[in-house]
């Protein structure tokens, strides 16, 4: 079972990456929300993961933005710096720069496009971890890197690495998800990596969950997180049901498309995202305004 007091926490926001208008980093911006996400109840935040359009954000633009919300954070709470991409030497060579900035910990994807076999991710995963001393959260999402990594070698990393602490689960298998939090070694966690599926792995013995909505609504996942901790599963069910059309309606179209358009119609703007990913069209704002209305986030 997960250990009763994550490291991070429960509630970890993959925090997107404010723009200004000409799709710029508006370091200022970063720093407000920064200060917002933790005053809403996060317990952690990721800095640059998907949500934080990773792919388009570079090198030394990351830097930058890791730098800022160290600043703004203050250490009130750990920052995770998404630093993973699909070449090891790269990764290895990245994580060590960003590891004097000030963050507390590194979360690194499992390699998408070339499809490596089990053997190249533990390979991958535990070349990174002998290069630094931060703790590393994996990252697994089939979804968006072709290749799942399974559930043995995640757990053969939780063993042989004692930096590896923690994974963020996105594969939508419940019974591999299920094998990781009976197997894992004492103080190896297990967030969800979907909202949506939250309840279920926290249920299971999870330890909380990397969380999208948490930008718009951290409040209301918060206590989902915190009901299922504390073992009180019928309360923590109907909290989920009341925000489940919202954790589903966010990701109508890619992410983090809606969850920006989430904030600007919560009266917190962040700018749009950058290209190749588009801002929300008036139909799918109208649609995403509906739910929020309807699911108490807007008044």
């Amino acid at each position: 079972m997960a250990q009763s007091n994550p490291r991070f926490g429960r509630l970890i926001v993959a925090m997107v990456t404010p723009f200004d208008d000409d799709r710029e980093l508006d370091l200022d911006r970063v720093q407000q929300f920064t200060d917002r996400l933790i005053l809403g109840g996060n317990d952690a935040i990721i800095v640059n993961g998907t949500t934080g359009e990773s792919p388009t954000v570079f090198y030394p633009q990351k830097m930058d933005l890791f730098r800022a919300v160290v600043e703004a954070a203050g250490g009130r709470v750990p920052i995770i710096a998404n630093v993973g991409d699909n070449c090891t030497a790269d990764t290895v060579g990245f994580a060590r720069d960003v590891e004097p900035l000030g963050v507390d910990a590194f979360m690194c994807v499992v390699p998408y496009y070339n499809k490596p076999p089990q053997e190249g991710l533990y390979q991958h995963f535990r070349a990174i971890a002998g290069s630094v001393d931060l703790p590393i959260i994996l990252y697994n999402i089939p979804g968006r890197c072709v290749v799942n990594m399974e559930a043995d070698t995640t757990l053969r990393l939780a063993r042989d690495c004692g930096n590896v602490v923690a994974v963020k689960e996105a594969s939508g298998k419940m019974d591999q998800i299920k094998a990781i939090i009976e197997g894992a070694p004492e103080g190896f966690d297990v967030y969800s990596g979907d909202d949506a599926a939250t309840y279920d792995i926290m249920a299971m013995g999870g330890a909380g969950v990397i969380s999208t909505i948490a930008n718009v609504t951290p409040e209301r996942m918060k206590e989902i997180v915190d009901l299922c901790a504390a073992g009180d599963l019928e309360a923590a069910a109907r909290a989920n049901e009341a925000l489940l059309p919202l954790m589903n309606g966010l990701f109508e179209t890619a992410n983090p498309i809606l969850v920006k358009e989430a904030l600007r119609l919560a009266g917190f703007p962040v700018g749009g995202v950058r290209l190749p990913l588009i801002d929300a069209t008036p139909e799918q704002s109208a649609r995403l305004e509906a739910i929020m209305r309807e699911t108490g986030v807007l008044p």
